[in-house]
């Protein structure tokens, strides 16, 4: 077998993935993938890259960095092998487009702030969509925000976009009056025994303002939301910890004593805190 291409990283890496995608001796595996496969581990190990950084472990950051970006190097081989591109045309492709996106840095352009770099950047990615769009179909300044997105990412970029033309309210006052005007709405329709369709329409309408209101207060409702799941879990780990030193589990538990060790549990937590 000839020698991995060492004269650089990244040709090592684009050398390994073509061997692992080689009929002649390379993972069978390997071979039966397609885009379509291997999309969603894409997706898993963007995930595992934000859980590392959430817990501030640059070791595993680096781990999980390798992972994703072998995710780009898998899919390059695969369109090299179709005769689409290859990694130097993935490479030169992000290279063009950033370069496009800062005039103010590679050209002549002059930005004084992030904010107004922000709208410089929306207004290159606008005129970028408008070049791309298909004959006979309206443009729309919610264009470009994948449907594939987790929802409540999504959600935010929606009203990103909607704000930036002004669709938006002007203090985070009218927010907490959406919120409750949603509310009121979902206990209504589970109180006068509304539909499934007409409960759930209802309770993604909150979820939607809810997503909005962290918007508002600069937070990103997924990195919330999982440290709030991360919290949960640490918190009903310690009842299950208290409740074995009882000799039990939570199947032989109530909810009125769980509930008791969960508030005993939180105190701990403060203390070490």
């Amino acid at each position: 077998m000839d020698k991995l291409d060492t004269s650089t990283p990244i040709n090592r890496l684009l050398d390994i993935m073509a061997r692992l995608r080689s009929p002649d001796g390379g993972c069978p595996w390997d071979l039966e993938q397609s885009f379509e496969t291997i999309a969603p581990h894409t997706i898993e190990e963007a995930y595992e890259v934000a859980e590392a950084i959430s817990l501030g472990d640059m070791d595993e950051l680096k781990d999980e960095l390798g992972d994703l970006m072998f995710q780009v190097v898998f899919y390059a081989q695969m369109a090299k092998e179709d005769g689409e591109f290859d990694f130097n045309g993935v490479i030169d492709a992000i290279s063009d487009k950033m370069i496009r996106r800062h005039p103010h840095v590679f050209g002549s352009k002059d930005i004084g702030s992030a904010q107004a770099q922000t709208i410089a950047w929306e207004e290159t990615k606008a005129h970028e969509r408008a070049k791309k769009a298909k004959p006979g179909i309206e443009p729309s300044a919610l264009d470009g925000v994948a449907a594939s997105l987790p929802a409540l990412t999504r959600a935010v970029k929606l009203q990103k976009r909607a704000a930036r033309v002004g669709f938006d309210w002007p203090s985070i006052l009218p927010v907490f009056d959406k919120i409750n005007e949603e509310l009121i709405e979902l206990k209504e329709e589970i109180e006068n025994g509304g539909s499934q369709s007409r409960i759930e329409e209802e309770y993604g309408d909150l979820m939607f303002v809810l997503a909005n209101l962290g918007r508002h207060l600069n937070l990103e409702p997924e990195t919330v939301l999982r440290r709030a799941n991360r919290k949960f879990t640490d918190r009903f780990k310690g009842v299950e910890t208290l409740l074995k030193a009882r000799g039990k589990t939570p199947e032989m538990s109530d909810l009125e004593e769980m509930d008791e060790l969960w508030d005993e549990v939180k105190k701990l937590n403060k203390t070490k805190t």
